[in-house]
């Protein structure tokens, strides 16, 4: 009826906008969203600086899963009306089904802030707004202990916390929220993304199903279960979904970045490299999608792409996050063209752009592994040996990172009796759950809490572990291989936990190991490879304390050099399955052949047979690599033997505290 009222209206007045305005929406209203477009384009001409047509437009491609035509128009929109909260809610809307989550949590504050609510909360949001988030946290705080169940209060604390980096309190936070609201579902979205970066993917899965019974058709709910069930290894599902997701909403940029993740994992390497590709085609100044490319290893640019780059990287407008994906990519693209001080070039202002952004303290590291073999020693494991559970399920792959270890990772899972699964967070989820316990406020580590741990806690850690990893596996293999490489500095959990899981160090030549981190770029938790000098010193800090636990554990660990793996595949192999009790199988010399899915920057090339080409590859860049050699030290010079590091140093700082 109105769309009719309205044409008569029209008839004689063309180019009324009220009712040219009633009539798109009419025509909306009955998902006629084509119709409505041609309307509202025309309006537009006729009254261009009209918000409300800016913002119904959209609205409209929302709907019609045009991302970047819908953001254009709102933007544009809140140019002409920034307090317009349905703009800001809809902007908001369309940047978390993209993935983009500090795009989202602006609009969202920005949302917030132009909505009839609460001064005090107007004020909050409007800190948050303006990123000063101590303002925002002390308002908050100080709201709710007078309003102590305002549910819009606690979620927006727990924003805060979340960008304070403060995790578990955010985790915390939005289950109050919830437990108080449970239809609250902007808080259970928010809560949803929390437990993904804490790396509890079955909590992430759940969270998504409630929310897909109220609505399951939402776009970001979809991708948010697509993501989980990727996390899950559950990826021909998690296909599936993005398959249906994005045929409905193919111009999302950041959900087809996804969706190449999870192909490149699954193997299906070209279905990977054009959903890559396409992200890149919606938004080309999107420089992770670049670096997602050059992160396949075995992809190579072509001198269109590399042009493509060069001109993006060159504009004036490109933020800093884009602008160092976009180093990265381009420093991986002229080393495959043997442009080697080009490469550099950009692999250093790409780590320089990236260190600028993030936290990290090479003396902190230091003092923190020192303490490890000061509170860690052989009477420390004496006393505790029979703590643990007799389990030996696990076999633990650690070190550094790029060194080998998804190589060993894929040739142990090719053994009928070991299952490959992930670099799984749960050991890294026992140690901050055991800082969070820990009295001592000043202590910046969790290993003081391992004095006191008794028999049955370091049994009940264990089992929850287990627990906790079975989501993981998928097969009936008595086996698994958990590769976080991080776990190194957990060996003394390990034990306490699990004595009879195997240890396995993969180890590399400290300046192939080292370089080719510098030339990684990880999304998160690596924050000592992005700079020569800090890299240097972690590596040198991570040989001490593994010949601490050699010492204090003796025949504990095997550890496996890189170089030899490459130069005597079969003796090697023969070896670590001696280690792990499982006799030799000849698949495990055709691990290339295996299809399972491979979640590490390496996924690419340990499905092709070993080259030892890439041993050496670091001497192209050697002239510009004195500020590693001088951070490794004796390291460098001695390896692969590991030097005699000085005891009176631990033992100075033992006698001082």
């Amino acid at each position: 009826m109105a769309e009719a009222q309205t044409d008569e209206i029209l008839k004689v007045l063309p180019e009324q906008p009220n009712a040219l305005l009633l009539n798109a929406l009419a025509k909306a209203k009955q998902n006629r969203v084509e119709a409505a477009e041609k309307v509202l384009l025309r309006l537009r001409s006729l009254r261009p600086n009209w918000f409300a047509v800016h913002l119904e437009l959209g609205l409209i491609y929302r709907r019609m899963g045009l991302g970047d035509k819908a953001l254009d128009a709102l933007r544009q929109s809140v140019a002409l009306k920034p307090e317009s909260p349905k703009a800001w809610l809809a902007i908001a809307d369309i940047h978390s089904a993209n993935g983009d989550a500090a795009a989202a949590d602006a609009a969202y504050a920005k949302q917030l802030r132009h909505s009839d609510a609460n001064p005090r909360l107007l004020l909050a949001a409007a800190a948050m707004g303006e990123n000063d988030i101590p303002v925002a946290e002390r308002a908050l705080k100080d709201y709710l202990r007078e309003n102590p169940t305002d549910v819009a209060a606690i979620r927006m604390l727990a924003e805060v916390a979340a960008r304070l980096g403060r995790d578990q309190d955010a985790e915390h936070l939005l289950e109050r929220c919830l437990e108080l609201s449970p239809g609250f579902n902007f808080a259970r979205q928010n809560y949803a993304y929390i437990l993904n970066r804490n790396n509890n993917f079955a909590k992430v899965l759940e969270q998504a199903e409630i929310l897909l019974r109220d609505e399951p058709r939402n776009m970001s709910y979809r991708n948010l279960k697509a993501v989980a069930l990727s996390k899950t290894g559950d990826f021909d599902a998690a296909i599936a979904l993005y398959e249906e997701v994005l045929a409905e909403h193919p111009g999302y940029s950041r959900i087809w970045h996804s969706f190449g993740h999870t192909l490149k994992t699954a193997g299906q390497t070209e279905r990977a490299v054009a959903a890559y590709r396409r992200s890149i085609g919606i938004e080309p100044q999107y420089g992770e999608a670049y670096w997602s490319l050059a992160n396949l290893k075995t992809f190579r640019f072509t001198d269109d792409d590399v042009a493509a780059m060069e001109v993006q990287i060159a504009r004036a407008d490109l933020g800093d996050e884009d602008r160092f994906h976009f180093d990265f990519a381009l420093g991986k693209a002229l080393e495959d063209r043997r442009e080697f001080a080009q490469s550099f070039r950009h692999y250093d202002e790409g780590n320089r752009r990236r260190k600028s952004l993030i936290q990290y303290n090479a003396d902190r590291n230091t003092m923190k592994l020192r303490q490890n073999q000061r509170l860690f020693d052989a009477e420390f494991f004496r006393q505790r040996s029979h703590y643990g559970v007799a389990d030996a399920d696990p076999i633990f792959i650690l070190g550094m990172p790029r060194a080998g270890s998804t190589l060993l990772e894929q040739i142990l899972s090719s053994h009928s009796q070991v299952e490959g699964t992930m670099e799984l967070p749960d050991v890294i989820s026992v140690t901050k759950d055991l800082y969070r316990r820990q009295s001592d406020a000043t202590s910046s580590t969790y290993y003081p809490m391992l004095g006191g741990m008794s028999a049955e806690q370091a049994s009940a850690y264990a089992r929850r572990y287990l627990e906790n990893t079975r989501i993981q596996r998928r097969t009936d293999a008595p086996f698994f291989i958990d590769k976080m490489p991080n776990n190194y500095a957990h060996v003394a959990l390990i034990q306490l936990m699990l004595p009879n899981a195997k240890i396995i160090d993969a180890r590399r030549h400290p300046l192939a190991c080292c370089f080719s981190n510098f030339k990684q770029h990880f999304a998160r938790g690596q924050n000592f490879s992005y700079s020569l000098d800090d890299m240097g010193r972690y590596y040198r800090d991570y040989v001490e304390l593994m010949a601490h636990f050699d010492e204090v554990l003796p025949g504990r660990i095997c550890r496996v050099h890189y170089e030899n793996m490459v130069q005597d595949t079969e003796s090697e192999v023969r070896r670590v399955l001696d280690y792990c009790g499982l006799p030799f199988e000849e698949g495990c010399l055709k691990f290339f052949e295996n299809d399972r899915p491979v979640r590490t920057a390496s996924s690419e090339q340990v499905r092709q047979p070993i080259y030892k080409e890439g041993v050496d590859h670091w001497r192209h860049y050697e002239t510009w690599l004195d500020p590693l050699k001088d951070a490794l030290g004796p390291v460098f010079a001695q390896y692969p033997e590991v030097p005699v590091f000085q005891k009176r140093e631990i033992h100075h700082q033992r006698k001082g505290e």
